[in-house]
């Protein structure tokens, strides 16, 4: 079994680069775009313990940003849990992560998510 630890420096450039996206488009109020970019930087850094629950802590707060009752409710357990199972490496591959979708369902990783891993060396 392998366990991960954390997140290439390789793959870390892209998973920043998501989350700087994401405070800029939270900062204009663009809600919608915001949320994309924490999706897509739970898709990258998923594997890793501390990016994966850096992402549902952002999640967390976006959700009483927002005041979701749903988005809270679904971040808390993906926050206590999700770092745990990247560290065992038993995840559900492309989950963006939010409480919108199930937890534990694989999702197909968009193309250009997918050039980014192979531009990392990560697959």
């Amino acid at each position: 079994m392998k366990f991960y630890t954390s997140i290439p420096k390789k793959l870390e450039f892209y998973f920043n680069s998501e989350l700087e996206l994401y405070k800029t488009e939270l900062s204009f109020g663009n809600f919608k775009n915001a949320w994309n970019h924490l999706e897509r930087a739970h898709i990258i850094g998923q594997r890793y313990p501390y990016a994966h629950t850096f992402v549902h802590w952002k999640m967390l707060q976006f959700g009483f940003k927002i005041k979701s009752r749903s988005e809270i409710i679904g971040q808390i357990p993906r926050l206590i849990f999700g770092g745990v199972k990247s560290f065992v490496g038993k995840i559900p591959v492309g989950n963006p992560g939010g409480a919108n979708v199930p937890p534990l369902k694989s999702f197909p990783i968009e193309k250009d998510l997918q050039d980014i891993f192979v531009k990392a060396g990560v697959n």
